[in-house]
């Protein structure tokens, strides 16, 4: 009995100091936010809670000032959204394919998407970039979204959750005279909730801190993301830490809310898939 109790208190004590060291990064954020940019460039970003040089200004400035933060602000929000419906429904369908069927060349396949899981993402630009632009998509959201309509790694989880749902339901509704596409959007993707939250979480998070390929295929500022627009904020004639800081905190909440909305969906999901039967 006190050897559970030891664990649970060491337990307890390792993931308060994780917590405190995830949290610190966004309480610097959240000070600095109140803070003048000549301070930041002063002292840089620090832990120090100073109400004499703290107010509003930078949040005035945010709603009110002449820049085009919204407008990159509402790009992220479009593009999360489609980005993360298309993934979902497109790697949910080949998932339950993968599960449900057996066809010929199936493992290899599947095979093939574990591959593709273990390549990073760089190594992909060069053809990718050159793709793109064969196909005239450059200067489009759709050079950003068609690539990870079929995300390997949400494709994976959907399978390994899928895997836990016993195939008598499958069965039953064939017997019940319920076409194939009736099975699966009447009684399988009801079933997989729990999995859409955990994945629209990940996928929505990677969506919306996408930096690297938007960079690249985007030239026209008024469809800058989020990630983009706030780097054009650093220039080599002059720097916006006033609203670089302060959009940086505004950017932060919707994925909180995110998270805080669907957390309970997303440990469910995270845990169902590890669980056959």
């Amino acid at each position: 009995m006190k050897k559970e109790t030891a664990v649970k208190i060491i337990l307890f004590a390792f993931f308060t100091v994780v917590c405190i060291l995830i949290l610190i990064p966004f309480y610097a954020v959240t000070i600095a936010s109140f803070k003048p940019g000549e301070d930041l460039i002063r002292y840089g970003l620090n832990l120090k809670f100073d109400l004499s040089v703290m107010n509003f200004d930078n949040f005035v400035y945010l709603f009110t000032g002449d820049h085009a933060y919204f407008t990159w602000f509402f790009n992220s929000v479009l593009l999360t959204l489609v980005q993360v419906t298309l993934t979902l429904l497109v790697s949910a369908t080949v998932a339950y394919g993968f599960s449900a069927y057996e066809f010929r060349g199936k493992n290899f396949l599947f095979i093939c998407v574990l591959l593709i899981m273990m390549v990073p993402f760089e190594i992909l630009l060069l053809p990718l970039y050159t793709l793109t632009n064969n196909m005239g998509l450059m200067n489009s959201y759709s050079a950003i979204i068609l690539p990870g309509v079929a995300g390997a790694a949400t494709i994976f989880f959907f399978r390994q959750y899928l895997s836990g749902i016993p195939k008598e339901i499958i069965a039953a509704g064939r017997v019940d005279g319920a076409s194939e596409y009736g099975i699966y959007l009447r009684l399988i993707l009801p079933i997989m909730k729990p999995s859409f939250a955990a994945m629209a979480i990940l996928n929505g998070m990677n969506s919306w801190n996408n930096f690297l390929w938007p960079f690249m295929v985007l030239s026209s500022e008024h469809k800058y993301t989020l990630p983009i627009g706030l780097k054009t904020l650093l220039t080599p004639y002059g720097n916006n830490y006033d609203l670089l800081i302060v959009g940086s905190f505004f950017s932060i909440l919707p994925i909180l809310a995110l998270f805080l909305a669907f957390q309970k969906y997303f440990i469910d999901g995270m845990t169902a898939g590890a669980v056959k039967g």
